[in-house]
């Protein structure tokens, strides 16, 4: 599947292309592995990190400073590429909300852009990450990463004769990313806040860790038909219990929802479940155009025998049958620093 393969990650100096990077480089004899990002310092601090300095040493791994709204660029990147990981985005929803044509041009125009460039380059294989966000999105960064993901499933039928595939994997939280709930609170017990803030005592999350979100884009790579969204059965937690698995001994601060903010999240909505497949850990959304049905998918599809999703399915973060308790979070968010 990789092996002896060229395969470019976007976004590769970011938190999830840092582990992608490491994984593959430790479990795949690839012939190239490419990082396309537009930071020139992560990518000196990742060329100098001693997890990846022996693969860049002897070029088994190459950076490329591009951007991903930059269509010609890509192109060269792209050429003689056989698999790409499509995972740079503007991710802060606040800061989508507060600069939505630059979330526009980077989310849905550069997702274009990668289809675009991967059709003409002759890429096989792209698989594209994606967000909880993204299902009944009610935030311009939702709004946009689902406008992406329908670009990656349409693309099957705009790539002609060509035999290449485009899917998507659709997950949570990120535990312990950048900007994410457990460092920030950690930082605030370490300056020595009295209190956590806590936008709604109700609202939940799903959780997944990297090296999990890492597992699922491989395990896309290696089942996809092309058009597919594959949906982890993930665990789901309090956000009240993350600030008392990490502080049990301070209190917590109500300071209200902010801009573009849900209670609760869906990684398939009912509409999605209309088209969803129920696998033993997985759903997969099936596309709405293709050369094959959901009743084909279900019964002789790469997973084995599904379970088409009944009418009113809904797959949330509140109605998720598999909750993290206290001691589960203390444990998870021990190793995160602040």
């Amino acid at each position: 599947m990789l092996a002896g393969k060229r395969v470019l990650v976007t976004g590769g100096t970011g938190s999830f292309g840092k582990e992608f990077c490491k994984n593959v480089l430790d479990n795949y004899d690839v012939k190239k592995l490419i990082v396309y990002s537009r930071d020139e310092l992560k990518q000196f601090e990742m060329q100098s990190n001693p997890i990846f300095l022996e693969a860049y040493n002897v070029n088994k791994l190459d950076f490329f400073i591009g951007d991903i709204r930059d269509e010609k660029r890509l192109m060269m990147a792209f050429k003689g590429v056989d698999i790409v990981i499509h995972a740079a985005a503007m991710k802060q929803v606040v800061a989508c909300e507060q600069n939505p044509f630059e979330a526009i041009k980077t989310n849905i125009l550069g997702a274009q852009n990668i289809v675009n460039a991967a059709i003409e380059c002759g890429v096989k294989d792209i698989v594209a990450l994606s967000t909880d966000k993204a299902a009944s999105p009610v935030n311009l960064y939702g709004a946009t990463k689902l406008a992406s993901d329908k670009i990656f499933v349409a693309a099957n039928n705009l790539s002609g004769s060509s035999d290449v595939k485009f899917s998507v994997v659709r997950y949570g939280n990120v535990m312990g990313s950048r900007g994410s709930i457990v460092p920030f609170f950690k930082k605030l017990v370490e300056e020595g806040s009295k209190n956590l803030p806590i936008t709604d005592t109700s609202m939940t999350r799903f959780n997944i860790s990297l090296e999990d979100g890492v597992k699922l884009v491989i395990f896309a790579l290696k089942h996809m038909w092309g058009g597919e969204i594959f949906v982890p059965k993930i665990p789901s937690y309090k956000v009240t219990d993350i600030a008392q698995a990490i502080a049990p001994d301070l209190g917590t601060e109500i300071i209200g929802i902010r801009p573009g903010e849900k209670i609760h999240e869906d990684l398939i909505s009912e509409t999605d479940a209309l088209n969803a497949v129920e696998f033993e850990s997985h759903f997969v959304i099936t596309p709405t155009i293709s050369d094959w049905s959901i009743e084909e998918y279900a019964k002789n599809g790469p997973l084995g025998i599904g379970k088409i999703c009944k009418h009113g399915f809904r797959y949330s973060s509140d109605n998720n049958p598999d909750f993290l308790e206290i001691p589960q979070l203390q444990e998870l968010t021990k190793e995160y620093k602040g």
